[in-house]
């Protein structure tokens, strides 16, 4: 196995353009993690605490602050908003199509930025803070799906692992521009940092008008001539280059086959084969959430400074340089070694931090210099582990799975299982971590969740994450339709081809796969030897 990730053997035309394209597209997740990063920093703030307070005092600093329910719902009225923005990107994403749906979402996020960054109390803050994160939940369903459509397969998770790597890119942006602004004495202290979300959503409405739209969305729509076009584009082949004539002639049998099955309405998402691919994707997305890694994002600030480190925003740009540098060796592992391999490494490099974490704070106390130095230092290291393997290879996982008929529902979903234990986290994390009248205090301790959390992802990863690495998103049907369990999967070698499918005359609803490739495979026996039979003849 060399270092490089090369194409396979006599692989026409260049992938180029789909690697630009796809990289490109991943700038979105900018959007993401910036919106999610900006939060921790600003809420920390003194003069954002003096302006937004309604006279509660921090009895940490006892200084003017929000209190732990005004805190809740300014951080997880965002998440709230990408919940339900999640759901709308299915509808459309189908209707509008991929491209225009993320020019449409960055509007929507925009209007967000207007009403946050004109805010001087709670409210329109809040208001604010919704409507951006309904742009963002959008924006995060879209950008996998537009990636795992154009991406050729043999460097695809790298590609839409790129989006996770944008989205780590956010964060740090999110922290130095933070970090830049704490000690303003004016509305620019906050004012700042959130309007330079305009940037990042302009410059991906500016790369989306010139982009193609994917082929496999015309292909649902019954445009073969402009899914021709898009993959020319993409592939840089002639649109009657036998090579992307048969990439084209397999997206379209595979679909008509997937159709043939039956009906692509929500309640068929939840059925047979399809139900249980749906169940691994939420349930992966969700597990994303509760390794606790946007405990760390969300109120990294505000746990430091609480648990008496100085220089907390420093401390947050750190972690913030060790998310974004540790992804990148991810984008190479997540071909390299495959999908369920650096998921297992990933989950239990976190589970070992987080309860190391948790114990040292447990014995020693906070405020204890030895608790504060395996705090930062482990904190550091799971979040290598997260960044390496759970961070990117969510999406790229949730982005293989489904067919094309249902491929925009079912990943709006995902996405939004995401965000709903995104926004749990969210608006929990204060009561159980804070100290004071009704909350919990568990500060350190709160790490033993996230640990046995991580634990449970150990769990998941081995009975239901099947491998697909170097699988067309067509060969991922027939790995599901053939392999009954997940740790059986890295053995699969794909053999059907769906435009031998298409040409049987079968009742394909009521017949497996595996009887309609053996029909299949008669049949070219039955040709062969007709032919060589006329040939002896001859």
């Amino acid at each position: 196995m060399g270092f490089m990730i090369r194409p396979p053997p006599g692989a026409s035309g260049s992938a180029t353009p789909a690697i630009i394209i796809g990289c490109f597209v991943a700038f979105g997740g900018v959007l993401f993690g910036y919106d999610t990063g900006t939060i921790g920093g600003i809420l920390a703030m003194q003069y954002w605490r003096n302006l937004f307070s309604t006279g509660y005092k921090n009895p940490t600093d006892h200084l003017p602050d929000i209190t732990s329910s005004q805190q809740s719902m300014i951080v997880s009225l965002l998440s709230a908003g990408t919940f339900f923005g999640a759901l709308f990107a299915a509808p459309q994403a189908d209707i509008l199509g991929r491209r225009m749906a993320m020019i449409n979402s960055c509007i929507v996020f925009m209007f967000g930025v207007i009403l946050q960054t004109a805010a001087t109390a709670i409210p329109l803050f809040v208001a604010g803070r919704f409507f951006a994160g309904l742009g963002v939940g959008l924006v995060s369903a879209t950008i996998p799906l537009y990636q795992s459509e154009t991406a050729p397969k043999w460097i695809r998770g790298t590609i839409v692992g790129c989006y996770q790597w944008a989205i780590t890119i956010g964060l740090f942006l999110a922290a130095i521009v933070d970090n830049a602004t704490k000690n303003r004495k004016d509305t620019g202290s906050y004012r700042i940092p959130i309007a330079v979300q305009f940037a990042w959503a302009l410059i991906l409405i500016g790369g989306m008008l010139v982009l193609p739209e994917t082929p496999r969305f015309h292909i649902k729509k019954g445009n073969q001539e402009k899914a021709a076009k898009s993959l020319s584009r993409l592939r840089r082949l002639d649109v009657t280059h036998p090579s992307l004539v048969e990439e084209l002639g397999e997206i379209q049998a595979n679909h008509q086959y997937e159709l043939s099955l039956g009906k692509a309405t929500y309640i068929d998402c939840f059925k047979g084969n399809i139900g249980w691919r749906l169940l691994t994707g939420c349930l992966l997305q969700a597990l994303q959430q509760l390794t606790g890694v946007n405990f760390i994002f969300y109120y990294g600030t505000s746990f430091f400074q609480n648990s008496g480190i100085t220089n907390s925003f420093i401390i947050s740009v750190i972690t913030d340089v060790v998310n974004v540098s540790s992804t990148v060796p991810g984008l190479w592992m997540v071909e390299k070694w495959g999908r369920r391999p650096l998921l297992l490494f990933g989950a239990i490099g976190m589970c070992v931090c987080e309860f190391i974490v948790a114990i040292v704070g447990t014995v020693e106390g906070n405020g204890s210099d030895v608790a504060n130095k395996v705090l930062i230092a482990f904190v550091c290291i799971y979040i290598f582990f997260f960044a390496c393997s759970w961070g990117p290879v969510a999406w790229v996982v949730t982005g293989e799975l489904f067919p094309l008929k249902v491929r925009a529902k079912c990943l709006s979903m995902t996405t939004a299982s995401n965000w709903l234990l995104n926004w749990a986290i969210a608006y929990s994390t204060p009561y159980l971590v804070n100290t004071g009248p009704g909350n919990a205090g568990l500060q350190s301790k709160v790490f033993f969740i996230w640990g046995g959390c991580c634990f449970i992802c150990i769990l998941f990863v081995w009975t239901m994450i099947y491998e697909t690495k170097g699988l067309s998103l067509e060969q991922v049907d027939e790995l599901y339709s053939k392999v009954d369990h997940a740790w059986n999967s890295a053995s699969f070698v794909p053999t059907v081809s769906f435009q031998d499918v298409e040409d049987m005359d079968m009742d394909t609803k009521h017949a497996s796969l595996a009887d309609i490739e053996a029909n299949a495979q008669r049949k070219r026996s039955v040709a062969h030897a007709e032919t060589a039979d006329v040939t002896e003849k001859a």
